[in-house]
């Protein structure tokens, strides 16, 4: 067994932080919803300028820790990247469509609201339109937040940038057919301004930003002054910018949230199902076949777990209307994301022992 490093506090009680932030962050949509409003409307492309800057602080500290020779090395590692493509693209869109159906159109039917119209002027049943929400969301991998719970639960930081870039161009060439085809959309639009620019945002800005100055760092001061002074004080600063990136979102969506409590736990539930279903394929079943390391198996299964809600929120609002049911069910994977995803870091290192672990 390895011996855990010692934790700082923001590490040692994240749970509660993040609960706390959640809690805050709705009851500041609910009191003090001009504010919200004001920053929920600084946004490029239905990406929000508030949130981008909270997650280029989140995503800086873990890029300038990689070694980017680690970057080359996980590239010419084909099965992890491998397994996150097929799951990502062959089985999540389509076990997305069949939980969503199962609760959403079968069990739960009868407690959901009646009809809505949607952009078009026909009336449609809400019931299909929180389907075609979750099925945005199934089809949209994440490409940023991954990198925070593969540093969270030590996964291999190189690897998931590898992953992360590779899924960023297959959702480009995939995300339209497939979409297309599970909602029967002749032409869906595709929001290439909004894929592009959070790519760039999230990922490409902070990748430039930690190569370079990791670089100019260990010039001017030494590997040794970098890894013991400089990173000691990274990590309460990523930690920070994903707190305050929970109260952003959650004041945002605050007063949807005090206005449609059971309906959002009638769609929760089969987003939450999803996402531990597919991250125990990812992590239990498909890593241990291709006897992946755990660093390795933890963020291939976690990518596949997690979505670009940017991307389906903005896709919900183009095809169905901002006040949509499609566009409700994005708004809820945003909800259910950060929590959910904190407990499969948590199970991801309670179960490392499954794998060979290089940490």
């Amino acid at each position: 067994m390895v011996a855990e490093k010692r934790l700082n506090i923001f590490e040692k009680y994240l749970t509660l932080w993040v609960l706390l932030c959640i809690a805050g962050g709705i009851i500041l949509g609910k009191i003090a919803p001009g504010i919200a409003i004001n920053l929920d409307a600084m946004s490029l492309y239905q990406v929000s300028i508030p949130i981008a800057i909270c997650l280029f602080f989140m995503m800086y500290p873990i890029m300038v820790k990689i070694d980017f020779a680690e970057v080359v090395k996980a590239a010419k590692t084909p099965k992890p990247v491998l397994m996150t493509l097929v799951v990502n693209w062959a089985i999540k869109p389509f076990t997305m469509y069949l939980f969503a159906y199962l609760f959403l159109g079968v069990l739960f039917r009868k407690f959901l609201p009646g009809t809505e119209i949607i952009k078009t002027e026909q009336e449609v049943e809400l019931w299909r339109s929180y389907i075609s929400g979750a099925i945005l969301l199934g089809i949209a991998p994440c490409t940023a937040m991954v990198l925070m719970w593969s540093y969270l639960a030590k996964g291999n930081d190189g690897l998931t940038l590898v992953m992360v870039a590779i899924n960023s161009l297959t959702m480009l060439v995939l995300y339209a057919p497939l979409g297309g085809f599970l909602l029967g959309v002749n032409a869906m639009p595709i929001p290439w301004q909004t894929i592009l620019f959070s790519v760039g945002i999230y990922v490409a800005l902070p990748l430039i930003a930690g190569y370079f100055s990791r670089k100019w760092i260990i010039k001017s001061k030494g590997l040794n002054w970098f890894n013991e002074k400089f990173v000691h004080y990274l990590t309460p600063v990523s930690i920070g910018a994903l707190l305050i990136t929970l109260i952003l979102l959650f004041s945002f969506k605050g007063e949807i949230i005090v206005q449609n409590p059971l309906t959002i736990f009638w769609i929760a539930v089969p987003l939450f199902i999803q996402t531990v279903f597919i991250y125990g394929i990812g992590y239990f079943v498909l890593s241990r076949l291709l006897k992946l390391r755990y660093e390795d198996a933890a963020p291939a299964s976690m990518i596949g777990a997690s979505n670009h809600f940017e991307v389906a929120i903005a896709t919900a609002t183009m095809l169905f209307g901002l006040s949509s049911g499609a566009a409700l069910a994005t708004v809820v994977g945003v909800l259910i994301e950060v929590p959910v995803m904190l407990m499969l870091v948590s199970v991801s290192k309670k179960y490392r022992h499954l794998f060979s672990v290089n940490i």
